[in-house]
């Protein structure tokens, strides 16, 4: 069995994953990055780059090649009820270098992250190589098992960070289960061409019993269609004609182009899920991003929440993999210190899926759009709270290591 020896062994090639792979070795540290695909090439539905992201890109000076990469900008979210348009969230109002969200393909994003870090002599992404279990000694972890393309290796770190995501198969190995808080909802995703003349980028579409997002993808809409829990199969059993005439009849606009859903498999299903384990961390591991808590898909915070994550790791623990002496107490750091906005912005989801949401799915009937929308739209200056909610989060992080490579 190969084996191999780094400082840091991160398990999973997502935005988490990159970005403090990126940052570690940005500090000195010598990273190693297994990413189980060949590549980054996949049906990513998280495609949004919010502003705190955007302003990190800034501080580590990456901003004007980042900017050069093709990508759509969103100032402002509307939702819609009765054929009515109400603004909710305005990104131009947030206290920000970016006042924007931008769209762009996640394997974009994340080659970019992977060129940069590359950048740095510590750095090393292994493609085609799945990690399977932990190396323990003693109660303490020291790296993992792993799975190439040409057979078995063995990577001993000084910390393995698990950003391997919701189905985290290390998270498992470590012993670690998440509380599950349950959730209402599904959402089925799905692409239709986009046209000049087409209207607002960014908007949430309510109706009796059914919700659609639509989000511009520059030459296609990014369509998420909101079902009851376990409502997929139902929807299915009525077939594709009569989807294809509930999207029209929610998104008139669209009419003239459902026929381009082609047939069921261009309509995947995200199984919605909200949870979080209550310790991120032993000996020599840490869960962050996905793997440490699930996100709703409400405001499309998750990824924001995970690179934050990779933030917050880094600038606590460089220092402390540097001088080989990371402790629990370090790990337990991190955790403390995003815990409060993961905890935070779960509440806000789930208050949301549970009062509008199941709300909307429930209705029969055309009813009024919800008390918040109306307050939010006739005053625009509390349009910076969703804004601020959506775009930064409860409490944004930025680069404090110092860049040591």
């Amino acid at each position: 069995m190969d084996g191999l020896k780094t400082q840091l062994c991160i398990v999973g090639g997502g935005p988490a994953g990159m970005m403090a792979g990126l940052l570690f070795a940005r500090a000195g540290i010598a990273v190693t990055v297994l990413e189980k695909h060949a590549d980054f090439l996949r049906d990513f539905r998280g495609d949004t780059i919010h502003p705190s992201t955007l302003d990190l890109m800034d501080e580590l000076g990456l901003a004007e090649r980042f900017r050069a990469l093709p990508q759509r900008r969103v100032e402002t979210f509307s939702g819609v009820v009765n054929d009515r348009s109400y603004r909710v969230a305005d990104f131009s109002r947030l206290p920000t270098r970016n006042r924007f969200l931008s769209f762009m393909p996640q394997w974009d994003f994340l080659d970019f992250l992977a060129g940069e870090a590359s950048g740095y002599p510590g750095f090393r992404l292994i493609r085609r190589t799945e990690a399977h279990d932990l190396i323990e000694d003693g109660g303490h972890v020291v790296g993992v098992r792993a799975e190439g393309p040409d057979g078995p290796v063995e990577i001993r770190s000084d910390l393995v960070l698990c950003a391997d995501g919701r189905h985290s198969r290390m998270r498992a190995r470590a012993g670690f289960a998440p509380r599950a808080f349950g959730a209402p909802i599904d959402v089925l995703w799905f692409r239709l061409p986009r046209r000049d003349g087409d209207p607002e980028a960014a908007a949430g579409r309510f109706g009796p019993g059914r919700i659609l997002i639509t989000l511009d993808r520059g030459d296609a809409w990014q369509c998420a269609y909101v079902v009851p829990k376990g409502g997929d199969a139902a929807l299915r059993a009525k077939g594709l004609p009569a989807f294809r005439a509930t999207v029209a009849e929610i998104a008139p606009f669209l009419a003239d182009r459902t026929e381009s859903i082609a047939d069921w498999d261009a309509v995947k299903l995200l199984t919605v899920t909200v949870d979080r384990l209550a310790r991120w961390h032993r000996p020599g591991l840490l869960c962050i991003g996905d793997a440490a808590h699930a996100m709703s898909p409400v405001g499309g915070v998750g990824i924001n929440l995970a690179i934050q994550d990779a933030v917050a790791a880094a600038n606590i623990l460089a220092e402390p993999l540097r001088a080989g002496r990371v402790t629990e107490a370090d790990l337990a750091r991190v955790q403390a210190r995003r815990m409060f906005p993961v905890r935070a912005t779960q509440i806000l989801q789930r208050v949301i899926q549970a009062r509008v949401i199941a709300t909307a799915l429930k209705a029969d009937a055309p009813f009024r759009a919800p008390l918040a929308l109306r307050i939010l739209d006739r005053l625009p200056f509390l349009q910076a709270l969703p804004a601020r909610m959506i775009g930064m989060g409860v409490r944004p992080e930025h680069v404090a290591a110092p860049a040591r490579a």
